[in-house]
Formats: structure tokens, sequence, C-alpha cells
């Protein structure tokens, strides 16, 4: 049986994991007490981090949103309306002209 990259780092998370739990039980109780808020700290951090990063997120997708649609909007002036006729199921212009029951130049019958 040959050993393989996942049977490796399980084996070294495994020695981690004890040798942090040998270390914990040989702490005092102030340096367990000094972990515990070190530790409380710092995932107080990262989730104020996170939720910052939440906010940016939010407002850089509406910013994007709302510039691309813009953007578009500017170099394709008429995508607004393809996109609602696209999305709605209605007919453009040259798909009322070729349907079978409208006259050329006066729309549907």
């Amino acid at each position: 049986m040959s050993v393989n990259n996942k049977h490796l780092a399980t084996f070294l998370l495994g020695a981690a994991a004890a040798f942090g739990a040998y270390k914990y039980l040989n702490m005092t109780d102030e340096e367990k007490e000094k972990l515990a808020t070190d530790l409380k700290d710092k995932a107080t951090k990262l989730k104020s981090q996170a939720l910052d990063a939440e906010d940016k997120a939010v407002e850089y997708f509406n910013e994007l949103k709302t510039k691309g649609g813009d953007a578009l909007k500017e170099h394709m002036p008429k995508i607004e309306e393809f996109i609602n006729n696209l999305f709605k199921g209605g007919k453009s212009g040259a798909e009322q002209a070729a349907s079978p029951g409208s006259t050329p130049g006066t729309g549907t019958v």
C-alpha cells in the first residue's frame, strides 16, 4: 500500500492536533485564559472585517449594476427595449412583419 498526499496530510494534521492538545494541557490557568481571550479578540476582528467586506461587496455590485446598465444603454440605445421584448416574450418589429397574419407596413391585422 502506497502513501499518497492525502494520507500524509491527515497524519500531519493529526500530529499537529495532538501536539496542540498536549501544549494546552500543560498550560497554567492564566495562560489558558489569556489564550482564550486572544482567540476571542481575533475572532471578533475577523468577524468585523468579514462584515465590512460584505457591506463593501454589496455597494460594489450595486454600483457595478447601475454603471454597467448605463454604459450598455449608452453604447446600445435600443438594448433596453430589446431585452424587455426578449424576457416578456414580445415580438420585435422584424418578427411582427414576418408573422403570417400581418400586412407589411401596417402592423398586425
